[in-house]
């Protein structure tokens, strides 16, 4: 455990005695306030605080910070208030607790909602000061640590959130080494197998691959001491993860990742100039890859991390990964923005820094109208996953978007309207598809026509948060004017079936029940819902009929009912009487996270929550439904498996599924000139626990690179 005087031991070298008195008196308080409580894991609730504030001091941060490390928990989780911390410890720590405070105390309805609700006011705190996302990191990566202690859900819920959020934010702070922990700690939890056996491996390669690593790392110093360079040469194994993610993405095995050690030169120099210097004393050492050589100094990414990268051919016709680096450029590309908030006088913000909190501000700028949990998350996940590309405006300016990016999301960059309004692109002063994908050097001209409109076919290839809100929007607007006239016509004809005329009740009472029990607030809300098939007309005329006439059509309704009933699977949350249908993009199963979509006319279709299709859908229609197995029945799922090209292959991953008791329906393979074989399964399960036990005994087989579920479009 983590002692006071081992966070005292850390800061003494910067801060000033009075400074690591207001630490030690944040102890004291600390320790009183959470006074008997416990962990999970039976420790004392004070070593959390206490961790948290070890970590901040590790990043040598100002003292103001480590104060609040040690008292983030203590208004949300004791009987502590905010004036006793400003009274103790002045309004700045109060405020960076405040904060924190803030973003915990969420009571809303589903994990959705909290979710999207405390990015939402994580994002607002910290566009007011920098150290209260620092510190809700931290706290994030000692959880991590500990994450053993909760349940099995809960890990999997904790480390899916890490993966897909903190640590990318962690990213674009430029927090490396936090990054990289919170990738692998994550990794560990949600593919605890892969996690294992890629461990192993590593471990079993290490002291061969150190044996190479100081024999690179001998030639490069010779090299630079020979020709006068001051520099630092590291050689670091690359994180579990980053290996995982390689073997995936390029579909090979464990033995086929061959640069699993990525080499730097620090240089003691700050000029920018020795850096080109020092690379090409490594290309005059080694033949570089083609392709592979990355300039992030002359171009920087958007977190404002600065290296060149380039791979060559090294001893033994190995590749061999090598960063170059000034020393103030090391110090970025491993503590970020973190680096500038560390104890100095004045602490001044600079302006890398000021664009830094401007980018995340931006984040959440273009979506503060967007109320719907799920699309907020979808638009911010996309947003914090960005391969730059870098492109030109006519006037020489340099853009930054995410790989893949198109002209419509370059146009919206420029102005809502001109996005709105774009009717085509120029590159390089050639007009090309709206889709094109923008590449490295581009120089991107718009082409706008007044009374243009966005298209909803453009969801299907924007890639930036900004464009897909903009567009999300307008669709939004237009679908509920049509929703809006669809639902009146509806009504009006519903309610002439009954002899009722619709204009005569919109102001009575049985109005007013009906637009409080469909949770809208005005007329033209309950036709748009309506409109939308959330609601059905004959659900909102039977409260306006006679009593006796209701009564008849409750019993038939009941009776007919009775005669159809069907186990359909899933219960939709405020539906009755629909079609329901699985999606055949997704093939949900039982014990997938699901959403249904209202249709029209084809009732509601369930999908995955994260299926692909869902991002692009009006979210106006997307219903929440649950799973509600009443008897058993099988579900049709495809595999993909990519594995060597052996003899007997096939057999053995046939007998590793039929050994499970699961149906293979279909299976289709071929070989690529890399001695590669693609195998495609179509199999019938019964839920997501039995799909999951096929996919560990797939990858268990011998000559299994990867395995994934497939989607059929």
């Amino acid at each position: 455990m983590l002692r006071i005087n081992d966070i005292l031991d850390k800061v003494q070298s910067y801060l000033s005695t009075s400074e690591t008195g207001m630490i030690e008196k944040a102890y004291i308080f600390s320790a009183s306030v959470h006074q008997g409580q416990v962990r999970l894991s039976g420790e004392p609730y004070l070593t959390h605080p206490m961790e948290v504030c070890g970590i901040l001091a590790d990043m040598k941060l100002d003292a103001a910070t480590l104060v609040t490390g040690l008292l983030h928990d203590t208004v949300e989780d004791t009987l502590a208030t905010q004036e006793q911390i400003e009274d103790a410890f002045g309004k700045e720590v109060a405020f960076l607790v405040d904060g924190l405070t803030k973003i915990s105390k969420i009571t809303l309805g589903n994990q959705e909602e909290r979710q999207a609700e405390n990015f939402r006011k994580m994002i607002l705190a910290m566009s007011s000061d920098i150290r209260i996302l620092l510190v809700r990191l931290a706290d994030r990566v000692h959880n991590m640590r500990t994450l053993e202690f909760q349940a099995p859900d809960r890990q999997l819920y904790i480390a899916k959130e890490t993966l897909e959020l903190y640590a990318p934010l962690a990213n674009r702070l430029g927090i490396n080494w936090m990054k990289m922990e919170l990738e692998d700690l994550s990794f560990r939890y949600l593919d605890y197998d892969a996690y294992n056996d890629l461990a192993r491996r590593v471990v079993k390669k290490k002291d061969k691959r150190d044996e190479y690593t100081e024999e690179v790392r001998g030639i490069i110093n010779r090299e630079m001491d020979h020709l006068g360079i001051k520099a630092e040469v590291e050689g670091r194994a690359k994180h579990f993860y980053s290996i995982y993610k390689k073997m995936k993405e390029q579909h090979i095995n464990f033995d086929e990742v061959y640069d699993l050690t990525a080499f730097r030169i620090i240089l003691d120099s700050d000029k920018e100039k020795d850096c080109y210097e020092a690379l090409s004393v490594v290309h005059a050492l080694w033949k570089p890859v083609p392709g592979r050589f990355k300039d992030y100094i002359a171009m920087p990414k958007a977190n404002h991390y600065q290296s060149l990268h380039t791979t060559v051919i090294g001893p033994y016709g190995e590749r061999v990964e090598i960063q170059i680096r000034t020393r103030a450029m090391h110090e970025w590309a491993e503590e970020g923005i973190a680096s500038h908030w560390r104890y100095k006088e004045g602490r001044a913000f600079s302006s890398s820094d000021e664009d830094q909190i401007k980018i995340l501000r931006d984040l959440l700028d273009v979506q503060q109208e967007i109320e719907n949990p799920r699309e907020f998350m979808s638009n911010l996940k996309v947003a914090l996953f960005p391969e730059e590309v870098y492109v030109f405006t006519p006037h020489g300016d340099v853009k930054s978007f995410p790989k893949g990016a198109t002209p419509i999301d370059f146009a919206y960059s420029i102005h809502t309207d001109i996005g709105n309004k774009c009717i085509g692109a120029k590159v390089n002063r050639n007009i090309v598809p709206l889709k094109y994908q923008l590449q490295n050097g581009d120089t991107v001209e718009i082409i706008t026509q007044s009374g243009h409109h966005p298209s909803k076919d453009w969801l299907k290839f924007v890639v930036t948060s900004r464009a897909m809100a903009k567009i999300r929007n307008w669709v939004k607007t237009e679908e509920r004017v049509k929703s809006v006239a669809l639902g009146k016509d509806l009504l009006e004809k519903e309610f002439r079936k009954h002899h009722l005329k619709f204009g005569n009740f919109t102001k009575s009472k049985e109005m007013d029940d009906i637009l409080a029990e469909c949770h809208v607030d005005a007329l033209e809300d309950l036709m748009a819902v309506v409109g939308y098939g959330r609601v059905s007309p004959k659900h909102v005329v039977h409260q306006f009929l006679p009593e006796e006439i209701k009564k008849e059509e409750t019993v038939g309704k009941t009776l007919k009912k009775g005669e159809k009933a069907e186990p359909f699977g899933v219960s939709l949350t405020g539906i009755d009487d629909v079609m329901v249908r699985y999606a055949g993009c997704c093939d949900p199963i039982p014990g997938d996270e699901i959403i249904g979509y209202i249709s029209r006319g084809r009732g509601v279709i369930v999908h995955t929550a994260n299926c692909q299709r869902v991002r692009d859908m009006d979210t106006e229609r997307l219903v929440d439904v649950q799973w509600d197995i009443r008897e058993k029945r099988d579900y049709l799922v495809q595999i993909r498996v990519i594995c060597n090209d052996k003899k007997g292959i096939l057999a053995d991953l046939s007998a590793a599924i039929s050994t499970l008791d699961v149906n293979i329906t279909r299976a289709d393979t071929h070989t690529d000139q890399d001695g590669k074989a693609t195998c495609d399964f179509s199999i019938n399960v019964s839920d997501l626990d039995q799909f999951n036990r096929v996919i560990a005994a797939v990858r268990k087989v011998r000559g299994v690179v990867s395995v994934q579920r497939l989607l059929r479009a």
